[in-house]
């Protein structure tokens, strides 16, 4: 503990606290210790390791929210010990939490007459194994009554599926059917190859809207379209689960001429991660039903001990409420406008990103969010998440042989990036592509740093092939430093990114805001 000599920062409490960190330095980091230490010394010595982490902001494999408002990181700390299972202690966090799943309703079309049904959940997996327990309850259900057997359900999904979904299948014994996907089917769900994976035991098809791949809505009305058709043909109702993680909150506020939602009839349930678009800190996913009808009175359990009877539905019992209470904020400080213009602002940014990439001779662009929408609807832009997926175009890569893409990632690394290099899915697996994931906290300048950065290592590799060929063979931990080591004999001394403060110039392409919305001030 600190002395009860010292007072404020004084050299005494200075030289106390550093004397605590040598020995808090020197005990065992994998069992606890036999002796505790001040608050502030062991505060120091976990900021410090800490350090050693990225900067959250240059993280670009990530959809998850980085910053947030400081009257969202205040509200989260002064509610951070409720727990949002206890509804007799805490009804006016139960209360928000209420209207979150109402908002969330609205938005996505619920019939007010239905009344819609949902939870927060520990982000979008467990909701979607909810969303999928769901419907396996009810086709269980339905089989037993008719006398069938239900003993082999199966669940089909595009094979670009987030690995939750798989997770659900695996975890609850249901056969995972995937369908195929290519560049015609924009390397999501192809709705061509539906009608033939599905059957009597289809509890459900997930649609993905907003593909982490490459950013693709999946055509939500086109299979509900093929499974109104199934079941004129053969009496069999499937419903849909929408995977919204992402579009969940770009759709309704940027692409409201898509339908996709409980606008469609087959639509039984849909989730979202409050955590991704919907601008708050990690952890929070949201489900909702379209109505009490789609969730089976079987996996609604009553509970009386903490004080009430109240109902759960969900895998986790007691979790953190002040997640809630960001996500009830953000939709009281933001609105339908401030929503609109925060993710407008992020696909014009991403737009700008990939139109750059794509006009140049040394990249081909995966993703289809800077192209132009024929159908005329909406913004004129083919509606999408603002991912930028993209690859060494073949004239890159026949004058370059022996430059390899992950190269690349590795030296954005170096400079502080990061950004993933891997496959796509099964049947394209042969084609890896880099992706960049555009969010809020990212400014215009960050993507105009971040593209000369491309180009400039890009260079670098065209210009050194055994500069390229010591980046692909050196191994990890070594290779970041490596790889710097490597560039700046190249190019001379680099520098790692740094990043304006949040509330900082958002510039994006082609659009100027005037309302403070655009600018969504926060804290990482």
């Amino acid at each position: 503990m600190l002395s009860k000599q010292t007072t404020g920062g004084s050299q005494v409490e200075q030289q106390y606290l550093a004397d605590e960190r040598y020995t808090i330095a020197s005990t065992p980091k994998h069992r606890i210790p036999k002796q505790g230490v001040s608050g502030k010394a062991a505060y120091q010595v976990i900021r410090d390791d800490l350090e050693l982490d990225g900067r959250p902001n240059l993280n670009l494999a990530s959809f998850v929210t980085t910053a947030v408002d400081e009257e969202s990181a205040l509200l989260a700390s002064e509610n951070l010990t409720k727990n949002l299972a206890d509804s007799d202690e805490y009804p006016a966090l139960t209360d928000i939490h209420a209207r979150c799943v109402n908002i969330l309703a609205d938005l996505w079309h619920a019939n007010p007459a239905d009344t819609a049904i949902g939870s927060a959940t520990t982000g979008s997996s467990e909701a979607i194994h909810l969303g999928g327990l769901a419907m396996k309850r009810a086709w269980v259900e339905r089989r037993q009554a008719a006398g069938k057997d239900s003993s082999k359900p199966n669940i089909i999904m595009g094979a670009n599926a987030q690995v939750a979904l798989e997770k659900f299948a695996r975890y609850f014994d249901v056969e995972a059917r995937l369908v195929p996907v290519s560049q015609q089917s924009n390397h999501a769900l192809d709705v061509t190859k539906l009608p033939d994976l599905l059957d009597e035991n289809t509890i459900g098809v997930f649609v993905i809207l907003g593909s982490t791949y490459t950013g693709h809505y999946e055509p939500v009305e086109k299979v509900a379209a093929i499974l109104d058709e199934f079941q004129e043909r053969t009496g069999i109702d499937i419903p849909i689960h929408v995977d919204g993680a992402s579009g969940g909150f770009i759709a309704p506020f940027c692409h409201p001429h898509v339908k996709w939602d409980f606008s469609i009839p087959r639509v039984h349930s849909i989730n979202t991660s409050g955590h991704k678009y919907g601008l708050v800190s990690s952890g929070l996913g949201w489900i909702v039903w379209r109505s009490e009808a789609c969730l089976p009175k079987h996996l609604i359990f009553e509970l009386a001990y903490l004080g009430g009877v109240e109902q759960s539905y969900t895998l986790n019992f007691s979790r953190p409420g002040h997640q809630v209470v960001q996500q009830y904020y953000n939709f009281l400080r933001l609105g339908r406008t401030g929503y609109t213009s925060v993710h407008s602002d992020s696909l014009a940014n991403a737009r700008r990103l990939a139109s750059v990439l794509d006009n140049s001779p040394d990249f081909t662009v995966v993703s289809d969010v800077h192209r132009t929408d024929i159908s005329g609807q909406g913004d004129g832009y083919i509606p999408a998440l603002p991912v930028v997926a993209f690859h060494l175009s073949d004239r890159y890569k026949a004058a370059h042989p022996k430059v390899q893409q992950s190269s690349i990632s590795t030296l954005l690394r170096a400079k502080g990036y990061i950004i993933p290099n891997y496959p796509l899915p099964p049947n394209e697996s042969n084609i890896e592509i880099l992706r960049v994931v555009v969010r809020a906290s990212m400014s215009r300048d960050l993507i105009d740093r971040l593209i000369s950065d491309i180009f400039t290592v890009t260079q670098a590799l065209a210009e050194n092939e055994t500069f390229a060929s010591n980046i692909a063979s050196s191994e990890h931990p070594l290779r970041i430093a490596h790889s710097r080591r490597v560039l700046e004999s190249s190019l001379g001394p680099i520098s790692r990114v740094t990043t304006p403060s949040h509330g900082g110039s958002n510039h994006s392409a082609g659009r100027h805001h005037s309302h403070n919305h655009g600018n969504f001030k926060g804290v990482c």
